[in-house]
């Protein structure tokens, strides 16, 4: 499987994105500038996080323009997996490739530490866990504060886009385990064919156990076991 991981000016999870793909889960991967405007060569899309144009405007709103964007755009219409960690997640948001916007965090201050994530529903990035698993992730971010209208959530419900719910070691979804106020305790959603995932917590700085967990090799498992044409276990 080839992997792009796109680069901006203010990325800064980059390095880690293309060390977990490439150095731990054995895959190939090319960092791509974000003037690319093709990217029909790879089987997977990573936007990383970072602070893309120093987050002028809104985090991720300059870099929603990027050229590399329209490729992406037209990657995702194809069917081709796409990751937004972080800023990533930001940047689809602003892109209108994923709905809801980002706000800042309820508590007003840059939020860093360990969460747990509740699985909601199978995507290519879910693909070898069930609903229900619960994973730890960090997180690192001052906008990470989900945010949409109530008939968007809805919406949102409806169609099962709803990936990551914040919970606790328990997988219960209550309001302390929401480390930023987002709706609904949202952590991560998809677009309506599942193919497209925006996520808050960064599963690449939890690919060793020397780093602190290993829960975020599930996910780029998940996206790599898809890719093979495997089963779900």
């Amino acid at each position: 499987m080839r992997f792009a991981v796109v680069v901006f000016p203010g990325s800064n999870c980059d390095v880690d994105c293309y060390r977990a793909l490439a150095d731990v889960m054995g895959q190939e991967a090319d960092y791509v500038w974000h003037r690319e405007t093709d990217l029909s060569r790879y089987d997977c899309v990573v936007l990383p996080g970072g602070f893309s144009y120093g987050d002028y405007l809104r985090a991720g709103a300059i870099a929603g323009q990027s050229p590399v964007m329209e490729a992406v755009r037209k990657f995702a219409a194809r069917g081709g997996l796409v990751l937004g960690i972080c800023n990533g997640f930001q940047i689809l948001l602003e892109a209108g490739l994923l709905p809801g916007a980002m706000r800042r965090n309820e508590s007003l201050r840059f939020e860093c530490g360990d969460v747990y994530l509740r699985v909601e529903r199978e995507t290519p990035f879910t693909h070898s866990l069930g609903e229900g698993d619960v994973l730890r992730l960090p997180i690192a971010h001052a906008e990470g504060n989900y945010f949409i209208e109530p008939e968007g959530l809805e919406d949102l419900e409806a169609h099962d886009q709803i990936v990551f719910r914040y919970c606790d070691s328990r997988g219960r979804i209550t309001p302390a385990a929401n480390p930023n106020g987002s709706v609904a305790n949202v952590a991560g959603v998809c677009n309506r064919r599942g193919n497209v995932l925006g996520m808050m917590p960064h599963p690449e700085r939890y690919v060793e156990a020397v780093l602190g967990g290993e829960d975020g090799r599930l996910l780029f498992g998940s996206a790599i076991s898809f890719l093979r044409g495997e089963e779900r276990p």
